[in-house]
Protein backbone atom coordinates (compact mmCIF):
# COMPACT_ATOMS: atom_id res chain seq x y z
CA UNK A 1 0.00 0.00 0.00
CA UNK A 2 1.12 3.70 -0.16
CA UNK A 3 -0.13 4.95 -4.12
CA UNK A 4 -3.44 6.30 -3.03
CA UNK A 5 -4.17 4.86 1.31
CA UNK A 6 -1.66 5.46 3.95
CA UNK A 7 -1.90 2.64 6.66
CA UNK A 8 0.04 1.91 10.14
CA UNK A 9 -0.80 -0.08 12.97
CA UNK A 10 0.24 1.77 16.36
CA UNK A 11 -1.21 0.68 19.71
CA UNK A 12 -3.85 -2.02 18.30
CA UNK A 13 -5.22 1.15 16.29
CA UNK A 14 -5.21 0.61 12.54
CA UNK A 15 -4.75 4.42 10.74
CA UNK A 16 -6.23 3.88 7.57
CA UNK A 17 -5.35 7.18 5.25
CA UNK A 18 -7.28 7.90 1.74
CA UNK A 19 -4.46 9.71 0.12
CA UNK A 20 -5.38 11.60 -3.36
CA UNK A 21 -5.78 14.59 -2.43
CA UNK A 22 -5.35 16.18 -5.75
CA UNK A 23 -8.35 13.99 -7.13
CA UNK A 24 -10.74 14.73 -3.64
CA UNK A 25 -9.42 11.13 -2.78
CA UNK A 26 -11.63 9.52 -5.45
CA UNK A 27 -12.23 6.13 -5.23
CA UNK A 28 -10.43 4.54 -8.44
CA UNK A 29 -8.87 0.95 -8.54
CA UNK A 30 -5.29 1.75 -7.06
CA UNK A 31 -7.47 2.58 -4.23
CA UNK A 32 -9.78 0.12 -4.01
CA UNK A 33 -6.93 -2.62 -3.82
CA UNK A 34 -5.45 -0.15 -0.92
CA UNK A 35 -8.59 -0.08 1.12
CA UNK A 36 -9.63 -3.85 0.60
CA UNK A 37 -5.87 -4.59 1.66
CA UNK A 38 -6.72 -2.58 4.79
CA UNK A 39 -9.94 -3.75 6.01
CA UNK A 40 -9.02 -7.06 5.28
CA UNK A 41 -5.94 -6.92 7.66
CA UNK A 42 -8.16 -5.37 10.49
CA UNK A 43 -10.89 -8.10 10.21
CA UNK A 44 -7.83 -10.69 10.42
CA UNK A 45 -5.38 -9.06 12.62
CA UNK A 46 -5.60 -9.91 16.07
CA UNK A 47 -3.45 -7.59 16.95
CA UNK A 48 -5.86 -4.63 15.54
CA UNK A 49 -8.22 -3.85 18.04
CA UNK A 50 -9.80 -0.69 16.08
CA UNK A 51 -9.65 1.25 13.16
CA UNK A 52 -9.69 5.18 12.49
CA UNK A 53 -10.33 5.92 8.50
CA UNK A 54 -9.93 9.87 7.31
CA UNK A 55 -8.62 11.66 4.35
CA UNK A 56 -5.57 13.63 3.37
CA UNK A 57 -6.47 17.08 1.88
CA UNK A 58 -9.31 19.23 1.88
CA UNK A 59 -11.69 16.02 0.74
CA UNK A 60 -12.33 12.62 3.14
CA UNK A 61 -13.93 11.45 -0.28
CA UNK A 62 -15.59 12.49 -3.67
CA UNK A 63 -17.04 8.72 -4.49
CA UNK A 64 -15.95 6.99 -7.17
CA UNK A 65 -13.42 8.22 -9.80
CA UNK A 66 -15.86 8.75 -12.53
CA UNK A 67 -12.65 9.92 -15.11
CA UNK A 68 -11.01 6.70 -14.57
CA UNK A 69 -11.18 4.34 -17.58
CA UNK A 70 -9.97 0.42 -16.09
CA UNK A 71 -10.01 -1.85 -19.51
CA UNK A 72 -11.95 -4.80 -18.80
CA UNK A 73 -9.11 -7.37 -18.87
CA UNK A 74 -7.90 -5.54 -15.75
CA UNK A 75 -10.88 -6.27 -13.81
CA UNK A 76 -10.43 -9.83 -13.11
CA UNK A 77 -12.45 -9.95 -9.69
CA UNK A 78 -9.28 -9.69 -7.32
CA UNK A 79 -10.07 -5.82 -6.40
CA UNK A 80 -13.97 -4.91 -5.07
CA UNK A 81 -16.30 -3.06 -5.75
CA UNK A 82 -17.29 0.23 -4.15
CA UNK A 83 -20.40 -1.75 -3.14
CA UNK A 84 -18.36 -4.91 -2.01
CA UNK A 85 -15.78 -2.28 -0.15
CA UNK A 86 -18.08 -0.80 2.41
CA UNK A 87 -20.48 -4.40 2.61
CA UNK A 88 -17.11 -5.78 3.63
CA UNK A 89 -16.11 -2.91 6.10
CA UNK A 90 -20.03 -3.46 7.41
CA UNK A 91 -19.06 -7.58 8.11
CA UNK A 92 -15.59 -6.37 9.92
CA UNK A 93 -16.53 -6.48 14.30
CA UNK A 94 -13.70 -4.38 15.17
CA UNK A 95 -14.40 -0.34 16.27
CA UNK A 96 -14.43 1.82 12.95
CA UNK A 97 -14.12 5.59 13.95
CA UNK A 98 -14.40 7.82 10.39
CA UNK A 99 -12.40 11.19 11.38
CA UNK A 100 -14.21 13.16 8.54
CA UNK A 101 -11.38 16.21 7.58
CA UNK A 102 -13.80 17.74 4.69
CA UNK A 103 -16.54 16.62 2.26
CA UNK A 104 -17.38 12.88 2.70
CA UNK A 105 -19.60 12.56 -1.10
CA UNK A 106 -21.00 9.45 -2.58
CA UNK A 107 -19.13 5.91 -1.95
CA UNK A 108 -17.53 8.37 1.33
CA UNK A 109 -20.71 8.35 2.58
CA UNK A 110 -20.89 4.39 2.35
CA UNK A 111 -18.08 4.38 4.54
CA UNK A 112 -19.14 6.35 6.71
CA UNK A 113 -22.50 4.91 7.29
CA UNK A 114 -20.67 1.62 7.94
CA UNK A 115 -18.45 2.93 10.15
CA UNK A 116 -19.24 3.31 14.47
CA UNK A 117 -18.56 6.76 15.31
CA UNK A 118 -18.13 9.71 13.46
CA UNK A 119 -16.15 12.53 14.24
CA UNK A 120 -16.39 15.42 11.93
CA UNK A 121 -14.36 18.86 11.42
CA UNK A 122 -16.59 21.52 11.11
CA UNK A 123 -15.19 22.04 7.50
CA UNK A 124 -16.54 18.47 6.64
CA UNK A 125 -19.97 17.34 5.42
CA UNK A 126 -22.17 14.06 3.81
CA UNK A 127 -24.14 14.01 0.73
CA UNK A 128 -24.80 12.02 -2.08
CA UNK A 129 -25.02 14.83 -5.24
CA UNK A 130 -25.70 11.81 -7.99
CA UNK A 131 -29.01 13.33 -8.91
CA UNK A 132 -27.31 16.46 -9.85
CA UNK A 133 -25.52 14.41 -12.63
CA UNK A 134 -28.12 12.65 -13.57
CA UNK A 135 -27.20 9.03 -12.14
CA UNK A 136 -28.41 7.24 -8.63
CA UNK A 137 -26.33 6.32 -5.60
CA UNK A 138 -26.28 2.99 -4.00
CA UNK A 139 -24.89 3.83 -0.23
CA UNK A 140 -27.00 6.96 0.17
CA UNK A 141 -30.95 5.23 -0.76
CA UNK A 142 -29.34 1.84 0.88
CA UNK A 143 -27.90 3.45 4.09
CA UNK A 144 -29.42 6.88 5.55
CA UNK A 145 -33.36 6.67 5.33
CA UNK A 146 -32.12 3.99 7.92
CA UNK A 147 -29.87 6.15 10.01
CA UNK A 148 -32.30 8.98 9.58
CA UNK A 149 -36.42 9.75 9.60
CA UNK A 150 -37.39 9.19 5.73
CA UNK A 151 -38.59 12.26 5.09
CA UNK A 152 -35.15 13.82 6.36
CA UNK A 153 -33.21 11.61 4.36
CA UNK A 154 -34.91 11.45 0.84
CA UNK A 155 -35.07 15.77 1.43
CA UNK A 156 -31.38 15.32 1.14
CA UNK A 157 -31.50 12.64 -1.11
CA UNK A 158 -33.74 13.86 -3.80
CA UNK A 159 -32.23 17.52 -4.20
CA UNK A 160 -28.37 16.25 -3.48
CA UNK A 161 -28.17 18.20 -0.53
CA UNK A 162 -24.97 18.75 1.25
CA UNK A 163 -25.47 17.54 5.21
CA UNK A 164 -22.89 20.02 7.10
CA UNK A 165 -21.16 19.31 10.09
CA UNK A 166 -23.65 21.06 12.28
CA UNK A 167 -26.39 19.91 11.11
CA UNK A 168 -25.10 15.88 11.12
CA UNK A 169 -24.63 16.80 14.79
CA UNK A 170 -28.03 17.77 15.40
CA UNK A 171 -29.64 15.00 13.39
CA UNK A 172 -27.59 12.65 15.39
CA UNK A 173 -25.63 11.21 12.37
CA UNK A 174 -22.26 12.61 14.14
CA UNK A 175 -20.94 11.78 17.26
CA UNK A 176 -18.73 15.11 18.06
CA UNK A 177 -17.56 18.03 15.34
CA UNK A 178 -14.66 19.62 16.19
CA UNK A 179 -12.27 22.63 15.39
CA UNK A 180 -10.26 21.12 11.83
CA UNK A 181 -7.05 20.87 13.60
CA UNK A 182 -8.95 18.86 16.73
CA UNK A 183 -10.14 16.32 14.39
CA UNK A 184 -7.45 13.47 14.99
CA UNK A 185 -6.62 14.26 18.41
CA UNK A 186 -10.71 13.40 18.69
CA UNK A 187 -10.71 10.76 17.13
CA UNK A 188 -7.71 9.55 18.98
CA UNK A 189 -9.47 10.20 22.45
CA UNK A 190 -13.00 8.07 21.28
CA UNK A 191 -10.40 5.39 20.58
CA UNK A 192 -8.91 5.47 23.95
CA UNK A 193 -11.83 5.76 25.57
CA UNK A 194 -12.95 2.77 23.70
CA UNK A 195 -9.86 1.21 24.46
CA UNK A 196 -10.42 1.18 28.06
CA UNK A 197 -12.37 -2.02 27.53
CA UNK A 198 -11.66 -4.88 26.77
CA UNK A 199 -11.10 -5.59 22.81
CA UNK A 200 -13.56 -8.81 22.46
CA UNK A 201 -16.36 -7.58 24.46
CA UNK A 202 -16.59 -4.47 22.57
CA UNK A 203 -16.26 -6.77 18.82
CA UNK A 204 -18.72 -8.72 20.43
CA UNK A 205 -21.20 -5.82 21.51
CA UNK A 206 -20.68 -4.64 17.67
CA UNK A 207 -21.06 -8.14 16.20
CA UNK A 208 -24.20 -8.67 18.08
CA UNK A 209 -25.81 -4.80 17.39
CA UNK A 210 -24.35 -5.30 13.69
CA UNK A 211 -25.90 -8.83 13.02
CA UNK A 212 -29.52 -7.92 15.02
CA UNK A 213 -30.20 -4.59 12.70
CA UNK A 214 -32.33 -6.85 10.61
CA UNK A 215 -33.92 -9.80 12.13
CA UNK A 216 -36.83 -9.95 14.76
CA UNK A 217 -36.19 -9.03 18.49
CA UNK A 218 -36.17 -12.83 19.84
CA UNK A 219 -33.96 -13.89 17.47
CA UNK A 220 -31.67 -10.74 18.27
CA UNK A 221 -31.74 -11.66 21.81
CA UNK A 222 -30.66 -15.15 21.41
CA UNK A 223 -28.10 -14.34 19.28
CA UNK A 224 -26.92 -11.81 21.44
CA UNK A 225 -26.55 -14.75 24.11
CA UNK A 226 -24.69 -16.37 21.83
CA UNK A 227 -22.26 -14.05 21.32
CA UNK A 228 -21.56 -13.02 24.77
CA UNK A 229 -21.43 -16.40 26.38
CA UNK A 230 -18.31 -17.50 23.53
CA UNK A 231 -16.42 -14.50 25.71
CA UNK A 232 -17.23 -16.15 29.72
CA UNK A 233 -14.41 -18.45 29.63
CA UNK A 234 -11.25 -16.08 27.72
CA UNK A 235 -8.56 -14.99 29.50
CA UNK A 236 -10.14 -11.05 29.55
CA UNK A 237 -13.32 -12.11 31.23
CA UNK A 238 -11.39 -13.52 33.91
CA UNK A 239 -9.20 -10.78 34.07
CA UNK A 240 -12.40 -8.21 34.17
CA UNK A 241 -13.66 -10.29 37.22
CA UNK A 242 -10.16 -10.07 39.03
CA UNK A 243 -9.73 -6.59 38.39
CA UNK A 244 -13.26 -5.48 39.88
CA UNK A 245 -12.75 -7.79 42.98
CA UNK A 246 -9.28 -6.27 43.59
CA UNK A 247 -10.36 -2.87 42.82
CA UNK A 248 -7.69 -2.01 39.84
CA UNK A 249 -7.44 -1.51 36.28
CA UNK A 250 -7.30 -4.72 33.88
CA UNK A 251 -4.42 -5.19 31.74
CA UNK A 252 -6.48 -6.56 28.68
CA UNK A 253 -4.62 -9.24 26.34
CA UNK A 254 -7.52 -9.55 23.28
CA UNK A 255 -8.35 -13.34 24.41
Amino acid sequence: MGEAVQYEVRGHVAYITLDRPSKKNALNRAMRKEVQAAFTDVKFNADIWLAILTGNGDTFCSGKDLLEKVPAEAEKGDVMSNDELYLFQRSIFKPFIVALNGPCLAQGGGFALNADIIIMSERASIGWPQVKRGISSVSGPSFLPHALPWNIAMGYLMRGKFISAQEAFRLGLANEVVAHDQLMATAERWASEILDNAPLAVHAIKEAGRRGLEVPVETRVYMARDVANRLLSGDDAQEGIRAFKEKRKPQWKGR
